[in-house]
């Protein structure tokens, strides 16, 4: 299967302070091709960037600046890559407010956790596609 996975997943540092939050993710690669994506690179933020979080749906850095649109355009091109690469699944990055699944930050920017999607784990979610946390990758093998 062709799987769409957060780029910062596979060591790329496009994560928000530039870093890559890394997951092992070999015996994934081993059986499954996996297509690389950063959807806040793809909506136009920069590397690194503010931290942000999500807040009564929408999208702000800790200073206020309202980046949803940002993400809902690169959610929107993550989209794109998926069924370009006919991608079965994604396999994203918990608690980002771009891929994270099930959890992400509350907008307080306190560490607080609650129900809910990321901007592109909800789009992919909405259209069908499986969405996996990256620890669930194992789910796949």
């Amino acid at each position: 299967m062709v799987l769409l996975v957060s780029a910062c997943l596979m060591g790329l540092p496009t994560r928000y302070d530039g870093t890559p939050a890394m997951a092992d993710l070999r015996a994934l690669a081993r059986k499954h091709t996996l297509v690389p994506v950063c959807p806040e690179q793809l909506g136009g933020l920069p590397t690194p960037r503010p931290p942000c979080e999500i807040m009564c749906g929408r999208v702000r850095t800790r200073e206020g600046q309202d980046v949803t649109e940002a993400f809902a355009l690169g959610a929107s091109r993550a989209l794109d890559v998926c069924r370009l690469c006919g991608c079965g699944a994604a396999v994203l990055k918990l608690r980002s407010p771009s891929c994270g699944k099930g959890k992400v930050y509350d907008g307080t920017f306190t560490g607080t956790l609650v129900p809910g999607d990321g901007v592109t784990a909800a789009l992919l979610l909405s259209q069908g596609i499986p969405v996996y946390g990256e620890d669930e990758a194992a789910l796949l093998d």
